[in-house]
C-alpha cells in the first residue's frame, strides 16, 4: 500500500455508457503497486483537481489497473476526461475485498445497481474462470435507463449461466425488463441454503436487495455488500467514512450484511 500518489499513465480508455468510461492504467516509470483484490479500491488523483476512491473493475496484479469511473463530481468528471497518454495519481490498495473464496461450492448471486456493477465485475470473472469450483452463477443488473447499462459487450457471455437486466425508465426501442433489480430474483436459479450473494449499488438498493435475499432464505452472513461513504484519507485516520463502529476505508467497503444491517437501519436526525 502506498500513501503517496504514484503517477500512472492512461494506456487505454473505453467509453462504457453515458458519462462513464473505463481507464486502464500502468505505472509511469515507477514501481508497481501491490496487487489489488476484487472489491478493494484506489484513491485516484486528477492532478490539479483532487482525488476520489474508485474500486478496481478488473482483477489486477498491481501493474495494470482497471477502473470504471462515472462523471458525477469535479474529480470524477476530470478523470473521465483524461485521454490516452495522460497521467493520473494512484495510491492504494485500500479496504476489504469480496470474499470470493467463501463462494466455493456454492451458487453465486451478483446483484448490481448502476455503477455498482464495476466493483462486481472481478467477482463475475473469477467465478467464470473457475466454473467447477462454484455452483450456478446469477448476474442481476439494474440501471436507471438502457443508456446507463455497463459492459454491454460482456453481457452475452454472462448470460450463458444466467444474467438479467432491468431498467427504471425505458427509452424508445427498449424491449427488456422494466422495474427494480430485485424483480429479477424470480428468474434466478439458486439454492438459498448453499448460496452466496455479492451486492453493490446505491444504499437504498442494497437494503432492498439484502432484505429480498434474506426473504428468499439466505443467511445474512452469506450476503456481502459494498458500502460507500465520504472517503478522504483512506487510512482510517480522518473519520469521514465512519459508519457506527466501522471506518469503511479500513473495515470496508465490503462487509457481510449481518454486520451492515443494524448500521444501515440508523437514520440521521
Amino acid at each position: 500500500m502506498t500513501l503517496v500518489p504514484l503517477a500512472h499513465r492512461v494506456v487505454e480508455r473505453h467509453p462504457e455508457a453515458r458519462g462513464t468510461v473505463t481507464l486502464v492504467l500502468e505505472p509511469d516509470g515507477g514501481a508497481a503497486l501491490s496487487p489489488f483484490a476484487p472489491g478493494q479500491f484506489a484513491m485516484l488523483y486528477a492532478f490539479g483537481v483532487g482525488e476520489i476512491p474508485v474500486s478496481v473493475s478488473r482483477s489486477s496484479d498491481g501493474h495494470r489497473l482497471t477502473h470504471t469511473v462515472r462523471a458525477a463530481g469535479a474529480v470524477s468528471r476530470a478523470l473521465c476526461g483524461v485521454e490516452v497518454g495522460a497521467s493520473v495519481g494512484v495510491r492504494g490498495p485500500f479496504g476489504t475485498g469480496w470474499d470470493v473464496a467463501a463462494a466455493r461450492g456454492r451458487d453465486v448471486l451478483v446483484v448490481a445497481g448502476g455503477i455498482g456493477l464495476a466493483p462486481l465485475r472481478p467477482v463475475i470473472e473469477a467465478v467464470l474462470a473457475a466454473p467447477r469450483a462454484h455452483g450456478r452463477l446469477n448476474v442481476l443488473v439494474g440501471a436507471r435507463t438502457p443508456e446507463d447499462v455497463l459492459y454491454r459487450e460482456e453481457l452475452p457471455v454472462w448470460r450463458q449461466p444466467f444474467a438479467g437486466v432491468t431498467v427504471d425508465r425505458p427509452s424508445e426501442g427498449w424491449t427488456g425488463r422494466v422495474g427494480i433489480v430485485t424483480t429479477l430474483l424470480a428468474e434466478a436459479r439458486f439454492d438459498p441454503a448453499r448460496a452466496a450473494a455479492f451486492v453493490c449499488g446505491p444504499e437504498v438498493m442494497i437494503r432492498a436487495t439484502a432484505r429480498a435475499l434474506l426473504h428468499e432464505g439466505l443467511h445474512p452472513g452469506s450476503v456481502h455488500v459494498s458500502l460507500e461513504r465520504n472517503m478522504r484519507c483512506a487510512t482510517g485516520h480522518c473519520g469521514h467514512c465512519q459508519l457506527g463502529p466501522l471506518l469503511l476505508c479500513r473495515d470496508g467497503p465490503v462487509v457481510s450484511y449481518d454486520r451492515a444491517e443494524p448500521l444501515l437501519a440508523v437514520r440521521e436526525l
